[in-house]
């Protein structure tokens, strides 16, 4: 058998961490989607960051948030045996956020993303996690999900990308663009 495929989706089906095989349209193969792309875009800011504090952060986001999808990815009776993330990520999340927060001015105002490849990739990170964080409390809200740590984790790492994005501006001698229309 091939290393890169199993033929066991051929037929619009996939497996949760537990028994069963669920729809790949079901919410929550779409939670996991979303977060699997949040993962890939935040790898892409990842490489193009010139903060060297950067990478090392975004790689222990990326471990947490493939942690946070063995927990999505399992059924309901099994999803406790994958649970990792709990209040103190959340909370690791929030210091990391207030120490970048120390180093930029935060605007008042929406922002244009884009001044600098890099801050460009952290916009378009935060908006894929954005997305993700939709689709977890989606599955929630329909019972699907029992941990509210999740939801609590995505939206502040949503967060944390936007002042990902400002650190690079700062650093990169770029001011970060308002969304004035005037």
């Amino acid at each position: 058998m091939s290393l890169f495929y199993t033929q066991t989706g051929d037929e619009g089906n996939t497996g949760l961490l537990g028994e069963g095989r669920v729809p790949k349209f079901d919410l929550r193969i779409e939670a996991l989607g979303a977060l699997d792309e949040a993962t890939a875009a935040l790898g892409l800011a990842r490489a193009s960051a010139n903060s060297p504090q950067i990478a090392p952060l975004i790689v222990e986001v990326q471990r947490d948030l493939y942690k946070l999808m063995a927990e999505v990815g399992a059924t309901l009776e099994n999803a406790a045996k994958f649970r990792y993330i709990d209040d103190e990520r959340v909370q690791w999340l929030e210091k990391q956020t207030d120490a970048i927060a120390t180093k930029v001015e935060v605007p008042r105002e929406f922002i244009l993303p884009g001044e600098i490849p890099s801050s460009a990739a952290m916009g378009l990170a935060r908006t894929i996690v954005r997305r993700a964080e939709r689709r977890v409390v989606e599955l929630y809200h329909a019972g699907g999900l029992e941990n509210l740590a999740l939801l609590a984790y995505l939206n502040r790492l949503s967060s944390l990308c936007f002042a990902l994005e400002l650190l690079e501006n700062h650093q990169g001698g770029q001011s970060t663009r308002l969304a004035k229309t005037k």
